[in-house]
């Protein structure tokens, strides 16, 4: 696999057959290789992968999506990464479509794709970073009231998707340019599952690097593959996820009260979402029928 341009890491984790429909729809014109960082896969879905160009590695465990990503791109030399889920089918061309776009924006660290779910809905994968106000707008509103106004500046959805610079980009499909990824260090690896991406994207543009949302590059993801096994546990762990990543913006002692009021209010939120289901699901994405059409 000498000479890739590009590698593409795919963090696994008994990921079925999801992971063929990545590795079929999977087309570029760049020389490339594919990496599948497992994270202990019981499934066999990743050996069985493997082929010409795609190489398995076993990271030892279920180390998180982050860690392993990090494992998945280390040594690489290429111009660039890309990180993302093995339940994601690509539509033709939309992975030239990002390196296109990566030449139009220098400055770019970080590109991503629209996603579009399995019905047909325009996933918000392009975000404002959440602030106090913002954040607190969107949990309290957004799964009863998807319209209101925290969540429609805190997603950024109105309208039609237009390519340019946003705050942060769904870790599901980013195309990294490896030399912003290694200047900050790759993905945190104190975050197992959720906000690393966030978290990434902010450490990028502190480094002087854009998050750039490139919509004519489209993806379709299934979602919730691995996480809906242990639904549980990562509804704790996704709402963890969010105080590590918030308190850290309100960090020493002026901020105590900020971050106690936030320990409580995200215990009430988790306690409530694992009653509640919509809450856990936030507020529903656009329909995407009359914003993105099929490439011809």
């Amino acid at each position: 696999m000498s000479g890739a341009v590009l590698r593409v890491v795919v963090v696994t984790y008994s990921p079925g057959e999801s992971l063929a429909a990545f590795l079929d729809s999977l087309d570029t014109a760049v020389p490339h290789e594919v990496v599948l960082a497992d994270n202990g896969s019981t499934d066999g879905a990743p050996a069985a992968a493997v082929r010409d160009g795609v190489r398995l590695l076993e990271t030892g465990g279920n180390l998180g999506y982050g860690r392993a990503a990090n494992l998945g791109a280390s040594g690489f030399q290429g111009d660039w990464l890309v990180v993302a889920n093995p339940d994601v089918t690509w539509s033709p061309g939309a992975l030239d479509d990002l390196l296109a776009a990566a030449t139009r924006w220098p400055h770019a660290g970080c590109l991503g794709p629209a996603i579009r779910t399995t019905d047909g809905q325009l996933y918000p994968s392009a975000r404002a970073f959440p602030s106090l106000g913002r954040g607190t707008g969107h949990a309290v509103f957004g799964w009863w009231w998807p319209g209101n106004p925290w969540t429609r500046a805190y997603r950024a959805e109105a309208g039609s998707p237009v390519e340019g610079t946003t705050g942060w980009l769904s870790g599901s499909c980013m195309l990294l340019r490896r030399e912003a990824f290694e200047a900050v260090g790759g993905f945190d690896p104190s975050y197992f599952m959720y906000c690393e991406d966030m978290d990434l994207c902010r450490r990028l543009g502190e480094a002087g690097w854009s998050s750039v949302y490139v919509p004519s590059a489209v993806i379709t993801h299934e979602g919730g593959h691995a996480t809906s096994r242990s639904a549980g546990p990562m509804l704790r762990e996704h709402h963890r996820a969010l105080y590590r990543y918030l308190s850290r913006q309100y960090a020493g002692p002026a901020h105590a009260p900020v971050r106690a009021v936030l320990a409580v209010g995200l215990l009430l939120r988790y306690l409530l979402a694992a009653r509640v289901r919509s809450v856990g699901e936030g507020a529903a994405p656009t329909r995407s029928a009359d914003l993105l059409e099929e490439r011809s």
